[in-house]
C-alpha cells in the first residue's frame, strides 16, 4: 500500500483545518492544548496511545468533555511493519477496545506510528472501518523540539482549507509545540478558519 493511501488533506472550499496531536494523553501538555482550542471554540483530534490512556484516564475524560476526537495510534507506538500480523493486529485492536471503553464511541480514524504502513496493515484498518490519516506539515518535526519559530514557519505554508496538521502532546517536553500551536491557531482564527476534527474535515471534503 502506497503513501497515497494515507489521507493528508481533503479538497474543500470550507475554511476549515484539522489540528492533530499524537502520543498522548499527557497530564501536562494535553490540558494546555485543550485551553487553546477552548478559547476559539474549536475542536482537534488526538491520536492517543492505548497504554497512555490507561495511565491518564482523567485526561481522556477532559478531551471527550470538550468534544474533541480521539483516534487510534496503537497501544505502545511500535513500528508496525516490523511486527508479525498477530502483533500489529493486537496493537490496533487493544486500543480500539480501550477507546470504546473509555469514551463510549468507536474511533473512526487511525494514524500509524512513524506513518509506518503497508498493505497488510491497511487491511486491518479496513476491517475496523478506519480512515488512515497523515499530515501535510511533516517537516515541522515538532517531536525533535526544533524551536517554536521552526514549527510555526514550517507549518504556515500547509495551513489552508482542508489541511491536516501534525503535532505532538505526548512524551518529552512539548512546550515548544504548545507555543507554536498557540501562534498558529491565533493566526488562523483571525483569518476566519474553523478548527474541526479529522472526521468532520473528511465529511466536508465530501460536500
Amino acid at each position: 500500500m502506497s503513501s497515497a493511501d494515507i489521507i493528508h488533506q481533503v479538497n474543500t472550499e470550507h475554511k476549515a483545518v484539522a489540528f492533530t496531536f499524537d502520543d498522548g494523553p499527557n497530564p501536562v501538555y494535553t490540558p494546555q492544548i485543550l485551553d487553546i482550542f477552548h478559547e476559539v471554540s474549536g475542536q482537534a483530534t488526538f491520536y492517543m496511545i492505548g497504554e497512555q490512556m490507561l495511565k491518564h484516564p482523567e485526561i481522556v475524560e477532559a478531551v471527550v468533555a470538550e468534544q474533541h476526537e480521539i483516534g487510534n495510534h496503537t497501544y505502545s507506538h511500535p513500528q508496525l511493519t516490523q511486527l508479525k500480523p498477530e502483533a500489529y493486529t493486537d496493537e490496533i485492536s487493544r486500543t480500539d477496545f480501550i477507546i470504546k471503553e473509555m469514551t463510549g464511541s468507536s474511533p473512526a480514524t487511525f494514524r500509524p506510528p512513524y506513518l509506518d504502513y503497508n498493505e497488510d496493515i491497511g487491511a486491518v484498518c479496513t476491517r475496523f472501518g478506519y480512515s488512515v490519516i497523515g499530515a501535510l506539515n511533516g517537516e515541522a518535526r515538532d517531536w525533535e523540539m526544533p524551536g517554536v519559530s521552526h514549527i510555526v514557519e514550517s507549518t504556515r505554508p500547509h495551513a489552508h482549507s482542508g489541511s491536516m496538521l501534525l503535532f505532538h502532546d505526548g512524551f518529552d517536553d512539548r512546550s515548544q509545540t504548545v507555543e507554536a500551536v498557540r501562534i498558529l491557531v491565533a493566526e488562523l482564527a483571525a483569518a476566519g478558519y474553523r478548527f474541526v476534527t479529522v472526521s468532520e474535515l473528511l465529511r466536508l471534503g465530501q460536500r
